[in-house]
């Protein structure tokens, strides 16, 4: 890690920034547009590249290693008067939540889409979670410098998933390789780039036809523009055109109310178009004061608007990454007021405080400290001992909590298990570091089935989170299927008449409990009552039997599953006057029960989740073909935009690993969310199956 000493901070206005989410599917080009934008405007020199591991955003081992983007990467530059803050953010699906994290705290989503596939599921996400975050959406268009593209055909293919308002800005004029001409619609120049990475140009006025297509898209993105004001309108129709500064503010306005979408011409590779990017979000891009003042908790738990120049700072934690040697990096952004080193923040969701000893400008592992920051602005904390993702710091004189980031449920689990023994405190310090770091990994330690259980996006994020347990916390784990939490339950009522007797000299024990089961409705639980009469037991024995019968209900009665929706009438029995005693009901309670249970049809009920699978169309038949193998019930079948949207319920017994099969079977396209429905009876000859391994896991076990 680069640390570079305190400079002299230039104080930005909150209208001054801009806060850039770079988002994307994979192999968009995310990362070397961060490049080129870095160049462009001289923080770097020279582009690194993804295959030699030099570019400033992917700058971890793990990500070096996989050429490609784990983490989001928090970047900064200047460029005409404003600050730019960028947050590269990886488009894999594993890692593609990282997103939601830096769409909370941005106000402009760049939105990459490679020339030679269009839009793709991660680019539907991306634009989901942009759009429920009320960003302003800038489209890019990268790798224009392919042979084979169709800037034509990607256009439509555009505008098919996102509407007629998508336009462009600059079109490419030599696309394929050597591109470095650009037609930009604003300005009616064409722009001619060096082909050496550094983003510089010459532009000249359009002529002849291409001044023709220029005065053309021109006129549709003023149409677009000034749509949204009456006066605009009305003048462009009068006069034909508009004035540079009415241009400006139609722009600005349609942009705010997503009235116009406006896409770019580049190639990442070769740094051409991207100057012309930075150009209009910086005349043009939103600030921190274009968006809606933020909603926050009062502590008295009212909600309230919290303003950029509040008396106090109030800091939100988006992202944490933990470094092994020099503390965690807690990414944030300043919502309001002043944050200055040396101040004390209230960590208002657990109610520690926070010294603030450094705050750093990042751009990737180069850090610059700075003595403060002003409100709308993005930046890094270090050695934050209770502050964790999602985490509200304020300082002394206000007392506010901003909303939390809701993260998708995982769709992949696996046990985990250890290579070697005596790891287990070391293990459950890992995982709770890493959950901290990372909301979106999962676990839990399950009781029942034994097991500890990780969950993620996908298998990727599985097996870099175990490789960061054996780096940071030197655990070696390997990952195994997960035991299903089957239930049992009956169908039918039972009964049974149970006695326990048990002599071994002096007081003995003696209980006989005569009991009735029926069924319940589904996720009713299990009801215990008494309705004895008359004197033959007395009530004081009710709860030793309830005890009992919650104990045959916890370890299962047919294969060792948890018993659910059952009713338990204890109705009579009978007592001994000496040996009649708590244990004695208690186990007595146990066996009627088990034995009523078994003459009651019992069977098992197995978890069934509600899934949600996104995937181009040409991929709907192998998908729903798959989804019947896996016992699958499709539910409702829907077209977006040029994409399949299946809604199904699937058994949680055929769904292990199916995030990755579902990307091999639809070429890496492929996305699905997953999330616990209900519990139904399972087929018989399953069940069959089911009890023979669980009879056969507890023998092993017995003879162990």
């Amino acid at each position: 890690m680069l640390t570079q000493k305190i400079l002299p901070m230039k104080d930005y206005a909150s209208g001054d920034l801009r806060n850039v989410a770079i988002v994307g599917h994979a192999k968009s080009g995310k990362t070397m547009l961060a490049e080129c934008l870095l160049a462009s405007s001289a923080v770097i020199n020279r582009l690194g590249s993804i295959e030699s591991g030099t570019t400033v955003s992917d700058y971890l081992d793990a990500e070096r290693q996989m050429q490609l983007s784990i983490n989001a990467s928090l970047l900064h530059t200047e460029w005409a008067g404003r600050k730019f803050n960028f947050i590269d953010t990886p488009g894999y699906l594993d890692f593609l939540a990282e997103a939601m994290g830096a769409l909370r705290v941005t106000d402009t989503a760049l939105v990459v889409l490679n020339a030679m596939e269009g839009v793709e599921v991660g680019t539907m996400k991306v634009w989901e979670w942009a759009t429920e975050c009320e960003q302003q959406c800038v489209l890019v268009l990268n790798g224009l410098d392919k042979e084979g593209v169709d800037f034509d055909a990607t256009l439509q293919n555009i505008r098919i998933a996102f509407g007629a308002k998508v336009a462009p800005v600059t079109i490419p004029l030599n696309p394929g390789p050597g591109f470095n001409q650009v037609l930009d619609v604003v300005t009616k120049e064409v722009v001619t780039y060096v082909l050496d990475g550094s983003g510089k140009s010459t532009a000249q006025p359009a002529q002849g036809d291409l001044a023709t297509l220029a005065e053309t898209l021109h006129g549709q993105l003023i149409e677009l523009a000034a749509e949204v004001d009456d006066t605009l309108i009305e003048k462009y129709f009068q006069d034909g055109d508009l004035t540079k500064e009415e241009l400006h503010a139609g722009l600005i306005k349609a942009l705010r109310q997503h009235s116009l979408i406006p896409l770019f011409a580049t190639s990442a590779t070769t740094n051409v178009g991207v100057t012309r990017v930075m150009e209009f979000l910086s005349l043009h891009g939103a600030s921190p004061l274009d968006h809606d003042p933020a909603t926050v908790r009062r502590s008295d738990g009212t909600e309230g608007r919290l303003i950029a120049n509040g008396s106090g700072p109030v800091l939100f934690i988006f992202k944490t990454l933990g470094e092994a040697h020099l503390g965690d990096l807690s990414f944030f952004k300043l919502f309001s007021g002043r944050l200055q080193v040396g101040q004390d923040l209230q960590n208002v969701c657990n109610k520690h405080t926070e010294r603030v000893g450094q705050i750093f400008l990042l751009n990737g592992h180069t850090r610059t400290s700075v003595d403060h920051l002003m409100a709308g602005d993005l930046g890094a904390l270090v050695k934050m001992k209770h502050t964790h993702t999602c985490d509200t710091l304020c300082g002394q004189s206000v007392e506010v909590t901003l909303p939390p980031i809701h993260f998708p449920h995982p769709n992949i689990h696996a046990a985990l298990k250890l290579k070697g023994k005596g790891d287990e405190e070391k293990i459950a310090q890992g995982l709770a570091a890493l959950h901290a770091e990372n909301p979106m990994f999962l676990y839990h330690v399950d009781s029942e089935l034994h097991q500890t259980v990780i969950s993620g996006q996908g298998e990727l994020h599985l097996r870099v989170v175990t490789g960061r347990l054996k780096e940071r916390y030197h655990v070696d784990v390997e990952l195994g299927e997960p035991k299903v939490a089957y239930r049992e339950t009956i169908r039918g009522r039972g009964e049974s008449r149970y006695r326990h007797k048990k002599q071994t000299g002096g007081s003995g024990q003696f209980a006989e409990v005569w009991m009735r089961v029926e069924p319940r409705a589904r996720d009713t639980g299990v009801e215990f009552v008494d309705s004895l009469s008359g004197m033959n037991v007395d009530r004081a024995f009710a709860p030793s039997v309830e005890k009992g019968v919650k104990t045959a209900c916890t370890t299962g009665v047919l294969a060792g599953y948890r018993v659910v929706d059952v009713r338990v009438d204890f109705y009579d029995g009978k007592t001994h006057p000496v040996d009649s005693k708590d244990v004695a009901f208690q186990l007595a309670g146990k066996h009627a029960f088990r034995e009523a249970f078994l003459a009651a049809k019992p069977c098992l009920l197995e978890p069934v989740f509600r899934i949600e699978v996104k995937l181009p169309d040409a991929f709907m038949g192998v998908v729903m073909g798959d989804l019947n193998s896996r016992r699958g019930k499709i539910l409702g079948i829907e077209n977006i935009g040029g994409f399949t949207l299946i809604r199904a319920t699937v058994p949680a017994r055929d769904l292990y690993r199916y995030s990755t099969h579902l990307r091999s079977t639809t070429e890496g396209r492929g996305i699905h969310t997953e999330e616990f429905d209900h519990y139904q009876e399972m087929p018989h000859d399953l069940e069959i199956k089911i009890i023979a391994e669980a009879k056969k896991e507890r023998s092993a076990h017995d003879e162990e």
